[in-house]
């Protein structure tokens, strides 16, 4: 009989889910919403976002029905992206430094004060810069909170949770995007931007008030390397990997292509629905709002096409699906096609965000994956940045049909241009996953993992180290810290229990593959001391 062998791996924060385990969804959302730090945060969460994506709607129509220039728009989503660009990189090591909730209640509560300031000054009929100026602010005090949300969540739930959680707040993200928007068209239509300004305040209260209420404290963490390393060095981690990896590259730029478009989206959109759909600078919160619908239809198919083997036609598809539509609007005039145009558009760069990011995760070494994932965000809103930048150059030189034209065609063929480059990815991939695949198919089975994505099984796997054990060697013992998940690949294990009062352990069952996995042991709540007889296992390290 062979010698003990297993894999282990640490725990890992885990997004999306199985198609097959669809129906247990429902079930495990309840489950998270239960835990009540997780209800607070999540409902502070989609509260604050909901009045943000209202408050951007209305920003931008205020601008453009003060200044009737599409330039004077640009220029309001540059003051909105450049503070998140100069700011991204770095937050990940402010938000690790500190209390996570302390700084979510200061963000929110600064928030509140800007955006109260920003009511008033619209009141007042101040200037637009000064308008600006308060959005800048905005914009800036919460680049910090998706980082916040993002570090916190994994203490806060049972990691057999972790995907339902993540999963869950990407729907109320794909939500809020139709919510707020549309909130945002339906209260200019009755009454004015200042109102939008002073709900969205209210908002920021209520996430405030609402983290006040969270009894659970994370830990601080010095990510500074030993506090040797400056901000720069921190950031260009990041930045080095991406441009170091011939498919990190190819991946970023397809993410950046398509926000570089949502850049020229917040100007166009403006103008199209003011001068061609007869909505007013009001309407553009409807357009916005098309986007979340197409994403939260595209939400349950994303998976299918991310399990594809090739994805490089997919993320080209899904680029041409966003784009090409855009030169529709051309001669739209009806605000219900113009809305079915977008729903379009929303779902075809889910397409590409989703899976090119998942894409990236396994492209990246994953020590260097946070500071990847920062410098990535960076990236994007540098596109994002861009694209406002350019189009009221475009629209003022050349017209509004020009603009729309331009911005239909011209992506799509950097899209064909980038293909090759995809599609060497894709073989890099199958590559790695042709490596991983008989651990893929062992975790498969195991019931901790049944609604993971097929990319978190691959993360998994690909941390997971194989261990062999001669028959007898005590692996587990009763009160040891817990630390690894094994999984059993060949032979058996016997599980013992220690006796009471220094008598004899005494054994209580017995491990076999492959159904079967042992987790290690702490004191009072696991089987041990376990006795691996000759077999292999896979210790998730």
């Amino acid at each position: 009989m062979p010698p003990p062998f297993g894999i282990g791996f640490p725990a890992v924060v885990a997004t999306g889910g199985s198609g097959r385990e669809s129906r247990r969804w429902l079930a495990t959302y309840r489950s998270v919403l239960a835990i009540r730090d997780v209800r607070l945060l999540f409902t502070g969460l989609a509260v604050s976002a909901t009045g943000s994506w209202a408050y951007n709607a209305a920003l931008l129509a205020l601008v453009y029905t003060r200044t009737h220039s599409l330039a004077w728009v640009g220029a309001a989503g540059l003051v909105r992206f450049l503070p998140s660009l100069l700011l991204s990189p770095y937050s990940g090591v402010v938000v690790e430094r500190s209390d996570r909730f302390r700084l979510l209640l200061f963000t929110n509560s600064l928030s509140f004060v800007w955006q109260g300031l920003l009511a008033v000054v619209v009141l007042a009929h101040g200037p637009i810069l000064l308008v600006l100026a308060l959005a800048a602010l905005t914009s800036s005090t919460g680049t910090f909170t998706m980082p916040a949300v993002g570090a916190t969540v994994p203490s806060m739930v049972p990691e057999s949770e972790l995907v339902a959680a993540n999963a869950l707040q990407s729907t109320i993200d794909n939500l809020v995007v139709i919510i707020g928007p549309a909130l945002g068209a339906l209260l200019l239509a009755f009454s004015s931007a200042a109102v939008v300004f002073f709900v969205n305040a209210a908002t920021f209260a209520v996430a405030a008030l609402l983290v006040t209420r969270i009894s659970f404290r994370g830990t601080k963490v010095d990510v500074t390397e030993g506090g040797t390393a400056g901000v720069l060095a921190q950031m260009l981690v990041g930045v080095r990997a991406i441009l170091g990896a011939r498919s990190a590259r190819a991946l970023v730029a397809m993410c950046a292509l398509v926000s570089f478009i949502y850049g020229t989206d917040t100007v166009l959109f403006i103008g199209v629905s003011a001068h061609k759909l007869g909505t007013g600078a009001d309407g553009f919160g409807y357009l916005l709002a098309g986007l979340g619908v197409g994403g939260v239809l595209m939400a349950s198919t994303v998976n299918r096409l991310a399990a594809r083997a090739s994805l490089a036609w997919v993320i080209f598809a899904g680029v041409a699906g966003y784009t090409l539509p855009t030169a529709l609007m051309v001669v739209i005039h009806s605000p219900a096609l113009a809305f079915a145009v977008e729903v379009v558009r929303g779902g075809s760069t889910l397409v590409v965000d989703v899976i090119a990011i998942t894409a990236l995760q396994r492209a990246v070494p994953r020590d260097q994956l946070g500071r990847v994932m920062g410098s990535f965000w960076a990236f994007i809103i540098a596109a994002i940045g861009l694209g406002t930048v350019i189009t009221p150059a475009i629209t003022t030189s050349f017209g509004l049909d020009a603009g729309l034209w331009t911005m239909a065609l011209a992506p799509s063929l950097v899209a064909l241009a980038a293909l090759p480059a995809m599609r060497r990815v894709d073989r890099d991939t199958a590559a790695a996953s042709a490596l991983l695949a008989p651990k893929v198919a062992l975790l498969e089975q195991l019931g901790i993992f049944a609604a993971a994505s097929r990319t978190l099984l691959e993360r998994l796997a690909a941390d997971a180290a194989e261990r062999s054990f001669e028959a007898g060697a005590p692996i587990i013992n009763q009160g040891e810290h817990a630390d690894y998940l094994y999984v059993l690949m060949e032979g058996s294990v016997e599980v013992s229990l220690n006796g009471e009062a220094g008598a004899p352990a005494k054994p209580v069952g017995r491990c076999r593959r492959p159904t079967t996995s042992v987790r290690s042991a702490s004191s009072g709540t696991s089987l041990a001391p376990p006795t691996w007889l000759p077999a292999r296992a896979v210790a998730v390290l």
